[in-house]
């Protein structure tokens, strides 16, 4: 597992997603753990454009080759943007977790939320045990 990295300048949800940015707009994704317990990703579904999402909302899926794992909002927020490359490239998910495989962004509801996500060592801790 060593292999796996885990940027300190993310947010982290026990459910294996990272969250980047200042609050005003964070980009959400499946940590390097997540993409790699799932395998090869074939698929993905993202939540619409303006859909209003709760913290823990399934709002989407990721379809490998092993299992399909839902996606969960780890902010109360409403979605203003998905990435679309996802459509064609789901592979960007396993090739790049935190760049280009994001899935989608969200503008929260609570900015200091982020706070009471998981930073990088508190989420490797939560893995070891």
């Amino acid at each position: 597992m060593s292999d796996l990295s885990y940027p300190n300048d993310l947010r982290y949800t026990s459910d294996h997603e990272w969250v980047r940015g200042d609050g005003e707009t964070v980009r959400i994704g499946i940590t390097a753990f997540a993409q790699d317990a799932l395998g090869d990703v074939v698929y993905v579904s993202l939540p619409a454009l303006g859909d209003t999402l709760a913290v823990g909302d399934a709002c989407g899926e990721v379809e490998s080759t092993k299992s399909v794992s839902d996606i969960f909002a780890p902010l109360a927020g409403e979605v203003t943007g998905v990435n679309e490359a996802l459509d064609g490239a789901p592979e960007l998910i396993n090739s790049d977790p935190y760049g280009e495989g994001w899935m989608f962004e969200l503008r929260p509801e609570d900015p200091s939320a982020l706070d009471d996500l998981m930073n990088a060592a508190d989420y490797q801790a939560s893995l070891a045990s």
